[in-house]
């Protein structure tokens, strides 16, 4: 089990990697006027997000994985696991919106400032947090 809980905990680092960085480009995209700039931003920011979408899914898998084998054993009680599902059902959220958002640069049609970016840079940090403290902590 070990393995298993290791192997989900390094997909997840990687895959918060992108997540990271991603809105991060988006920024300096918002804020680029200069053409061979901005094609340089966009494909760097397609090639984060197909990579950190092949990272999501081992992680996932492997989160999927423990779930099942912990709850079959009984080792799973409180409603922080739930919360925390909750949590990662919103970072999938999370990164679909960050697909969406990149295709709009891709299209021209970005219609929001670097400031509002910037703030939206900031969503994965809240949600890690709120993780961290319910897997360590389990206040429920």
């Amino acid at each position: 089990m070990l393995w298993i809980k290791t192997f989900h905990l390094l997909f997840v680092i990687a895959w918060f990697a992108g997540l990271f960085y991603l809105p991060r480009i988006f920024v300096n995209l918002a804020l680029e006027e200069n053409e061979i700039a901005r094609a340089r931003l966009l494909l760097m920011a397609r090639k984060l997000y197909n990579f950190m979408t092949l990272l999501a899914v081992p992680a996932l898998g492997f989160g999927l994985w423990l779930w099942g084998v912990y709850a079959k054993l009984g080792m799973i009680s409180g409603g922080w696991m739930h919360a925390k599902l909750a949590l990662v059902v919103l970072l999938i959220g999370y990164h679909h919106a960050c697909g969406r958002l990149l295709r709009k640069f891709e299209q021209g049609r970005n219609s929001r400032s670097h400031v509002w970016h910037r703030w939206f840079n900031e969503v994965p940090v809240l949600i890690l947090l709120a993780t961290v403290i319910l897997v360590v902590v389990k206040p429920f």
